[in-house]
C-alpha cells in the first residue's frame, strides 16, 4: 500500500485529490496538511511514502516544505501541485529532488500514475511541464554542451544506452524490452547513473542527456 500525504490550503483541492487517489486500491490518504510547516509535522509523524504538495500556500510554501523534507523525511517522494502552466520554479523544485510535477488540471489517472511512479523512484512530469523544461533548455549553448558531455564521460558505454532511453521519457520497463534486458538489471542501472552524476532523480538526469545533446 503506497501511503500518501496531500498538501494544499484549498480544502476543495485536498477534499479532490483524495477521493481520487482513495479510488486506487493500492493508495492510502495517510494525511492532509495546509501549510508547508504541516507538511514537515505531518510528514516526520505519518512517514507517507509519497507526498503531494500544492507548490503555492501560505507561510512555508512548497518549494520550501519540499527542501525541508530532504533532511526530515529523505525517504519521502514528492510530487508539486500547481494550477500554472508556466510556473518558474520548477527547475529549483526538481533541483531539490522533486520526484515530478502536476498541473491541477491533470486527469485522475495522471495522478494515479504520477503517485505511482514516484512511489517507484521514477520522476513524472506532466507533458505540459516536461515540453517547457524542455523549451528552457538549448542544446545548442556550446558551454552548457560541454560541461554536460564533460559530466556524462564517466558513464559506461551501457549506461550511455540507458541513460538515452531515460531522456526518451522511457519507463524501467520499456528500457528493459528495448536492451533485451530485465526490469531490476535495469533498476540497478538506473541507481548507478543516478549516483555516478550526482542527480536526485531521472528528470534530472534527462535534462543533462538534453544539455548534452544526447536527445533532441
Amino acid at each position: 500500500m503506497i501511503r500518501v500525504l496531500i498538501a494544499d490550503d484549498e480544502p476543495l483541492i485536498r477534499a479532490g485529490v483524495r477521493t481520487v487517489l482513495e479510488s486506487a486500491t493500492d493508495i492510502e490518504v495517510v494525511a492532509e496538511a495546509d501549510s508547508g510547516t504541516a507538511v514537515v509535522e505531518q510528514s516526520r509523524f505519518h512517514k507517507p511514502d509519497v507526498a503531494v504538495i500544492d507548490i503555492k500556500m501560505p507561510g512555508l510554501d512548497g518549494l520550501g516544505a519540499l527542501e525541508a523534507l530532504r533532511s526530515t523525511a529523505p525517504a519521502t517522494k514528492v510530487l508539486m501541485l500547481t494550477s500554472f502552466g508556466a510556473e518558474p520554479n520548477v527547475m529549483r523544485a526538481l533541483e531539490n529532488g522533486a520526484s515530478g510535477f502536476l498541473l491541477k488540471n491533470c486527469t485522475p489517472d495522471e495522478l494515479i500514475r504520477a503517485v505511482r511512479a514516484a512511489h517507484d523512484g521514477d520522476a513524472y512530469l506532466s507533458p505540459a511541464v516536461t515540453r517547457m523544461l524542455l523549451g528552457w533548455v538549448n542544446p545548442a549553448a556550446t558551454h552548457r554542451r560541454t560541461d554536460a558531455a564533460d559530466r556524462l564521460a564517466i558513464l559506461s558505454a551501457r549506461e550511455h544506452d540507458v541513460l538515452r532511453l531515460i531522456a526518451q521519457g522511457m519507463s524501467n520497463a520499456d528500457i528493459g524490452r528495448s536492451l533485451h534486458m530485465s526490469e531490476p538489471t535495469i533498476k540497478t542501472y538506473v541507481s548507478r547513473i543516478l549516483a555516478k552524476l550526482g542527480c536526485a532523480n531521472r528528470v534530472q538526469v534527462a535534462l543533462l542527456a538534453r544539455e548534452a545533446g544526447l536527445t533532441s
